[in-house]
Protein backbone atom coordinates (compact mmCIF):
# COMPACT_ATOMS: atom_id res chain seq x y z
CA UNK A 1 0.00 0.00 0.00
CA UNK A 2 0.84 3.80 -0.58
CA UNK A 3 0.80 5.18 3.16
CA UNK A 4 0.89 8.76 4.61
CA UNK A 5 2.24 9.49 7.72
CA UNK A 6 1.35 12.79 8.89
CA UNK A 7 4.04 13.84 11.86
CA UNK A 8 6.16 10.63 11.23
CA UNK A 9 9.62 11.53 12.70
CA UNK A 10 8.16 11.87 16.42
CA UNK A 11 7.49 9.32 19.26
CA UNK A 12 5.38 7.03 17.39
CA UNK A 13 6.73 7.55 13.85
CA UNK A 14 10.28 6.44 15.29
CA UNK A 15 8.94 3.07 15.05
CA UNK A 16 5.93 3.03 13.01
CA UNK A 17 7.72 4.36 9.74
CA UNK A 18 10.56 1.87 9.55
CA UNK A 19 7.86 -0.97 10.43
CA UNK A 20 5.71 -0.20 7.79
CA UNK A 21 8.56 -0.11 4.95
CA UNK A 22 9.74 -3.41 6.30
CA UNK A 23 6.47 -4.62 5.56
CA UNK A 24 6.98 -3.72 1.96
CA UNK A 25 4.69 -0.25 2.17
CA UNK A 26 5.35 2.42 0.22
CA UNK A 27 5.61 5.78 2.56
CA UNK A 28 5.55 9.07 2.78
CA UNK A 29 5.85 11.15 5.31
CA UNK A 30 4.84 14.74 6.41
CA UNK A 31 6.85 16.33 8.55
CA UNK A 32 7.83 20.07 9.77
CA UNK A 33 11.24 18.63 9.28
CA UNK A 34 12.54 20.07 12.95
CA UNK A 35 14.20 16.84 13.93
CA UNK A 36 14.87 13.81 13.31
CA UNK A 37 13.38 10.46 14.41
CA UNK A 38 14.20 9.09 17.83
CA UNK A 39 16.41 6.32 16.75
CA UNK A 40 18.47 5.89 13.17
CA UNK A 41 17.00 3.04 10.15
CA UNK A 42 18.05 2.08 7.02
CA UNK A 43 14.33 2.12 6.32
CA UNK A 44 14.42 5.93 6.71
CA UNK A 45 16.43 6.03 2.91
CA UNK A 46 13.52 4.68 1.72
CA UNK A 47 10.67 7.02 2.52
CA UNK A 48 9.74 10.22 0.86
CA UNK A 49 10.59 13.44 3.26
CA UNK A 50 7.68 15.85 2.54
CA UNK A 51 8.36 19.10 4.61
CA UNK A 52 4.42 20.81 5.72
CA UNK A 53 3.48 23.02 8.03
CA UNK A 54 0.07 21.59 9.25
CA UNK A 55 -1.03 24.49 11.56
CA UNK A 56 -0.14 26.78 8.66
CA UNK A 57 -1.60 24.86 5.72
CA UNK A 58 -4.78 24.12 7.68
CA UNK A 59 -5.22 27.95 8.26
CA UNK A 60 -5.32 28.11 4.68
CA UNK A 61 -7.33 25.26 4.14
CA UNK A 62 -4.89 23.80 1.95
CA UNK A 63 -3.57 20.56 4.06
CA UNK A 64 -6.57 18.21 3.00
CA UNK A 65 -6.30 18.95 -0.68
CA UNK A 66 -2.29 17.97 -0.10
CA UNK A 67 -3.07 15.15 1.55
CA UNK A 68 -5.42 14.17 -0.74
CA UNK A 69 -3.23 14.34 -3.86
CA UNK A 70 -0.24 12.43 -2.67
CA UNK A 71 -3.26 9.47 -3.83
CA UNK A 72 -2.87 7.07 -0.72
CA UNK A 73 -4.55 3.84 0.07
CA UNK A 74 -4.04 4.87 3.70
CA UNK A 75 -3.61 8.10 5.52
CA UNK A 76 -2.18 7.94 9.35
CA UNK A 77 -2.58 11.14 11.33
CA UNK A 78 -0.57 11.37 14.33
CA UNK A 79 -0.45 15.15 14.93
CA UNK A 80 -4.13 16.08 14.80
CA UNK A 81 -5.62 18.38 17.35
CA UNK A 82 -8.48 20.47 16.76
CA UNK A 83 -11.76 19.44 14.97
CA UNK A 84 -11.98 21.55 12.47
CA UNK A 85 -8.05 20.27 11.82
CA UNK A 86 -10.09 16.50 11.60
CA UNK A 87 -12.78 18.25 9.30
CA UNK A 88 -10.50 19.12 7.08
CA UNK A 89 -8.89 16.19 6.60
CA UNK A 90 -11.82 13.98 7.00
CA UNK A 91 -13.61 15.99 4.02
CA UNK A 92 -10.57 16.05 1.69
CA UNK A 93 -9.66 12.34 1.71
CA UNK A 94 -13.18 10.40 2.10
CA UNK A 95 -13.90 8.52 -1.38
CA UNK A 96 -10.14 8.92 -1.96
CA UNK A 97 -8.04 6.64 0.83
CA UNK A 98 -9.24 3.32 2.42
CA UNK A 99 -8.52 4.11 5.44
CA UNK A 100 -7.44 6.98 7.88
CA UNK A 101 -6.03 6.51 11.02
CA UNK A 102 -6.21 9.04 13.90
CA UNK A 103 -4.08 9.23 16.78
CA UNK A 104 -6.12 10.32 19.79
CA UNK A 105 -5.45 10.17 23.91
CA UNK A 106 -6.57 8.31 26.98
CA UNK A 107 -7.79 11.89 28.32
CA UNK A 108 -10.87 11.85 26.20
CA UNK A 109 -11.80 9.46 29.57
CA UNK A 110 -11.00 12.19 31.98
CA UNK A 111 -11.11 10.52 35.47
CA UNK A 112 -11.25 7.04 35.57
CA UNK A 113 -14.60 5.76 37.22
CA UNK A 114 -14.57 1.69 36.99
CA UNK A 115 -11.19 0.03 35.89
CA UNK A 116 -9.99 -0.49 33.57
CA UNK A 117 -11.84 1.44 31.78
CA UNK A 118 -13.02 0.24 27.95
CA UNK A 119 -13.25 2.36 25.04
CA UNK A 120 -17.05 2.45 25.50
CA UNK A 121 -17.06 4.31 28.84
CA UNK A 122 -18.72 7.63 28.49
CA UNK A 123 -16.81 10.47 27.91
CA UNK A 124 -15.79 12.67 30.83
CA UNK A 125 -12.57 14.66 29.53
CA UNK A 126 -11.88 18.39 31.25
CA UNK A 127 -8.92 20.07 30.58
CA UNK A 128 -8.38 21.86 26.80
CA UNK A 129 -6.23 18.71 25.22
CA UNK A 130 -8.73 16.10 26.18
CA UNK A 131 -12.24 18.29 25.49
CA UNK A 132 -10.26 19.12 22.02
CA UNK A 133 -9.50 15.21 21.73
CA UNK A 134 -13.09 13.75 22.34
CA UNK A 135 -14.40 16.50 19.88
CA UNK A 136 -12.23 15.62 16.96
CA UNK A 137 -13.64 11.91 18.04
CA UNK A 138 -16.78 12.15 18.78
CA UNK A 139 -16.61 14.31 15.02
CA UNK A 140 -14.53 11.27 13.29
CA UNK A 141 -16.83 8.38 14.66
CA UNK A 142 -20.44 10.34 13.46
CA UNK A 143 -19.03 10.74 10.07
CA UNK A 144 -17.97 6.98 9.93
CA UNK A 145 -21.77 5.55 11.51
CA UNK A 146 -23.39 8.70 9.07
CA UNK A 147 -21.46 9.40 5.76
CA UNK A 148 -18.93 5.57 5.77
CA UNK A 149 -15.41 7.48 6.73
CA UNK A 150 -13.08 4.66 7.22
CA UNK A 151 -11.63 6.37 9.92
CA UNK A 152 -10.27 4.28 12.91
CA UNK A 153 -8.68 5.71 16.06
CA UNK A 154 -5.88 4.43 18.19
CA UNK A 155 -5.80 6.39 22.09
CA UNK A 156 -2.34 6.26 23.35
CA UNK A 157 -1.45 6.61 27.24
CA UNK A 158 1.63 8.21 28.27
CA UNK A 159 3.86 7.86 25.45
CA UNK A 160 7.20 6.68 26.19
CA UNK A 161 10.82 5.23 25.38
CA UNK A 162 14.27 5.63 24.22
CA UNK A 163 14.59 9.63 23.48
CA UNK A 164 12.89 11.43 26.12
CA UNK A 165 11.86 11.91 29.16
CA UNK A 166 8.96 9.80 30.93
CA UNK A 167 6.27 11.36 33.31
CA UNK A 168 7.94 10.07 36.47
CA UNK A 169 6.79 8.62 39.34
CA UNK A 170 5.75 12.25 41.09
CA UNK A 171 3.15 12.35 38.13
CA UNK A 172 5.84 15.55 36.20
CA UNK A 173 8.41 15.58 34.47
CA UNK A 174 11.70 16.76 36.45
CA UNK A 175 14.40 14.32 36.15
CA UNK A 176 15.22 15.01 39.35
CA UNK A 177 13.07 13.38 40.95
CA UNK A 178 14.57 9.67 39.25
CA UNK A 179 18.00 11.00 40.71
CA UNK A 180 16.58 10.99 44.12
CA UNK A 181 14.98 7.44 43.86
CA UNK A 182 18.73 6.27 42.49
CA UNK A 183 20.23 7.65 45.30
CA UNK A 184 18.41 6.64 47.66
CA UNK A 185 17.74 9.69 48.68
CA UNK A 186 13.64 10.71 50.29
CA UNK A 187 10.87 11.58 47.78
CA UNK A 188 7.91 12.73 48.61
CA UNK A 189 4.75 11.78 47.19
CA UNK A 190 1.18 13.42 46.99
CA UNK A 191 -1.43 12.25 49.12
CA UNK A 192 -0.89 8.11 49.87
CA UNK A 193 0.70 7.58 46.44
CA UNK A 194 -2.23 5.58 45.32
CA UNK A 195 -2.90 7.56 42.15
CA UNK A 196 -2.50 5.72 39.11
CA UNK A 197 0.03 6.49 35.36
CA UNK A 198 -0.41 4.33 32.69
CA UNK A 199 2.39 4.61 30.28
CA UNK A 200 2.88 3.07 26.98
CA UNK A 201 6.22 2.35 24.93
CA UNK A 202 5.96 3.99 21.48
CA UNK A 203 7.21 1.19 20.12
CA UNK A 204 3.85 -0.82 21.28
CA UNK A 205 1.51 2.43 20.05
CA UNK A 206 2.87 1.90 16.51
CA UNK A 207 1.90 -1.30 16.95
CA UNK A 208 -1.93 -1.06 17.64
CA UNK A 209 -1.76 1.64 14.06
CA UNK A 210 0.33 -1.87 12.41
CA UNK A 211 -2.96 -4.26 13.78
CA UNK A 212 -5.39 -2.07 12.70
CA UNK A 213 -4.17 -1.89 9.63
CA UNK A 214 -3.83 -5.44 9.41
CA UNK A 215 -8.11 -5.79 10.49
CA UNK A 216 -9.12 -3.33 8.62
CA UNK A 217 -12.67 -5.16 8.60
CA UNK A 218 -13.25 -4.92 11.82
CA UNK A 219 -11.32 -1.76 13.15
CA UNK A 220 -12.81 0.99 10.77
CA UNK A 221 -15.19 2.93 12.90
CA UNK A 222 -13.85 1.97 15.91
CA UNK A 223 -11.26 3.04 18.76
CA UNK A 224 -9.03 1.40 20.46
CA UNK A 225 -6.54 1.76 23.16
CA UNK A 226 -2.54 1.84 23.33
CA UNK A 227 -1.60 1.48 26.34
CA UNK A 228 0.34 -1.05 28.76
CA UNK A 229 -1.50 -3.82 30.39
CA UNK A 230 -2.25 -2.60 33.67
CA UNK A 231 -1.75 1.01 35.49
CA UNK A 232 1.25 1.66 38.29
CA UNK A 233 0.41 3.72 41.18
CA UNK A 234 2.69 6.66 42.00
CA UNK A 235 4.07 4.35 45.01
CA UNK A 236 5.06 0.73 43.07
CA UNK A 237 6.26 2.78 39.61
CA UNK A 238 8.85 4.66 42.69
CA UNK A 239 9.91 1.76 43.87
CA UNK A 240 10.03 -0.06 40.97
CA UNK A 241 12.86 2.95 39.61
CA UNK A 242 14.36 2.82 42.92
CA UNK A 243 14.61 -0.94 42.53
CA UNK A 244 16.56 -0.67 38.83
CA UNK A 245 19.01 0.98 40.79
CA UNK A 246 19.88 -0.90 43.11
CA UNK A 247 17.68 1.53 46.34
CA UNK A 248 15.27 0.43 48.50
CA UNK A 249 12.66 3.61 48.12
CA UNK A 250 12.64 6.38 50.79
CA UNK A 251 9.21 7.47 50.14
CA UNK A 252 6.89 10.18 52.55
CA UNK A 253 3.70 11.14 51.61
CA UNK A 254 2.22 14.77 52.10
CA UNK A 255 -1.55 16.07 51.69
CA UNK A 256 -1.71 17.55 48.32
CA UNK A 257 -2.29 21.08 49.61
CA UNK A 258 1.17 20.63 51.06
CA UNK A 259 2.88 18.46 48.43
CA UNK A 260 2.01 21.01 45.80
CA UNK A 261 4.02 23.56 47.65
CA UNK A 262 7.04 21.32 47.15
CA UNK A 263 7.56 21.79 43.95
CA UNK A 264 7.23 24.51 40.79
CA UNK A 265 4.17 25.82 39.93
CA UNK A 266 4.37 23.95 36.26
CA UNK A 267 5.56 20.52 38.13
CA UNK A 268 2.38 20.91 40.72
CA UNK A 269 0.19 21.45 37.33
CA UNK A 270 1.54 18.32 35.58
CA UNK A 271 0.93 16.17 38.48
CA UNK A 272 -2.33 17.66 39.08
CA UNK A 273 -3.26 16.81 35.87
CA UNK A 274 -2.10 13.30 35.68
CA UNK A 275 -3.21 12.53 39.35
CA UNK A 276 -6.90 13.76 38.87
CA UNK A 277 -6.96 11.40 35.90
CA UNK A 278 -5.32 8.89 37.72
CA UNK A 279 -6.17 6.61 34.25
CA UNK A 280 -6.20 2.65 33.74
CA UNK A 281 -7.45 1.67 31.05
CA UNK A 282 -7.65 -1.55 29.43
CA UNK A 283 -6.60 -3.36 26.57
CA UNK A 284 -9.08 -6.41 25.84
CA UNK A 285 -10.42 -4.62 22.77
CA UNK A 286 -7.12 -4.89 20.80
CA UNK A 287 -6.50 -8.01 21.50
CA UNK A 288 -10.19 -9.37 21.05
CA UNK A 289 -10.68 -7.76 17.53
CA UNK A 290 -6.82 -6.95 16.40
CA UNK A 291 -5.11 -9.40 17.82
CA UNK A 292 -2.62 -6.99 19.67
CA UNK A 293 -1.02 -7.37 22.98
CA UNK A 294 1.87 -4.63 24.07
CA UNK A 295 5.34 -6.35 24.25
CA UNK A 296 6.33 -3.51 27.26
CA UNK A 297 4.60 -3.60 31.02
CA UNK A 298 4.60 0.30 31.81
CA UNK A 299 7.50 -0.43 34.36
CA UNK A 300 9.74 -2.12 31.47
CA UNK A 301 8.65 1.26 29.31
CA UNK A 302 10.02 3.97 31.69
CA UNK A 303 13.10 1.44 32.46
CA UNK A 304 13.87 1.47 28.77
CA UNK A 305 13.44 5.39 28.71
CA UNK A 306 15.86 5.53 31.97
CA UNK A 307 18.07 3.01 30.83
CA UNK A 308 18.56 6.10 27.48
CA UNK A 309 18.75 8.82 29.38
CA UNK A 310 21.83 7.68 32.13
CA UNK A 311 23.61 6.01 28.81
CA UNK A 312 23.59 9.56 27.14
CA UNK A 313 24.41 11.15 30.15
CA UNK A 314 21.35 12.82 30.83
CA UNK A 315 20.65 11.42 34.61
Amino acid sequence: MRIVVIGGTGHIGTYLVPELVRLGHEVVVLSRGERAPYRDSGAWQQVELQQADREAEDAAGTFGQRVRDLHADAVIDLICFTEDSARQLAEAVQGEVGHLLHCGTIWVHGPSATVPTREDAPRKPFGDYGIAKAAIERYLLAKAHRDGLPVTIVHPGHISGPGWTPINPAGHLDLGVFKKLAEGAELALPNLGLETVQHVHAADVAGVFLAALANRSVAIGESFHAVADGAMTLRGYAEGVASYFGQEANLTFLPWDEWKETVSEGDAAATWDHIAHSPHCSMEKAARLLGFRPRYSALETTLDALGWLVANDKL
